[in-house]
């Protein structure tokens, strides 16, 4: 006679299953937890699966039908006819000649009165920023000359600051 040895975390993993699955039910009874299953529970459990599946079937053969008649329905304009030929002719020469117009809006982009507006926005901004550290840099000067007593001509020169710096009208 031999013995096998069963392992705890197997059993475990195999019991956790069967309640995932539906088949086995378990409560927490105390400090205890209690496992069982009966045959009825099974077996309700596939039929009700079964009928979930059923119907989900039929729904999707009614899906499958009204899109069977959408498709019959968009076939019936698009028979193969002279006039047809025309219409998407004119359609893709419409298409071309839109593309075009569209490309050489692009072209004028420059001169629309919007990016116009926005472009003198950012001008503004911009000598906004530029006075702003000007008067930054004059600040500087008359601080380092009232503290340390440096000639504005030596500031200027040692940081190669042009003698005609002015703000931006």
């Amino acid at each position: 006679m031999s013995t096998t040895c069963i392992v705890q975390q197997s059993v475990k993993e195999v019991v956790q299953g069967l309640i995932d699955d539906g088949l086995v039910n378990s409560d927490k009874i105390g400090p205890s937890n209690y496992y069982w299953s009966y045959p009825s529970a099974a077996e309700h459990a596939m039929r009700s699966k079964e009928e979930q599946l059923k119907a989900k079937l039929d729904q999707e053969r009614k899906k499958n039908e009204e899109l069977k008649r959408e498709i019959e329905s968009a076939q019936q304009g698009r028979e193969p006819s002279d006039e047809r030929d025309k219409i998407l002719l004119e359609l893709k020469e419409l298409e071309a000649e839109n593309k075009a117009l569209v490309s050489e809006m692009q072209l004028y982009k420059d001169n629309d009165p919007e990016t116009y507006k926005a472009k003198e926005k950012a001008i503004v901004v911009c000598k906004e920023a530029v006075n702003r550290w000007t008067e930054n840099i004059w600040t500087m000067q008359s601080y380092c000359t009232n503290k340390y007593g440096i000639a504005r001509e030596e500031f200027n020169k040692a940081f190669n600051i042009d003698s005609e710096l002015d703000t931006i009208e």
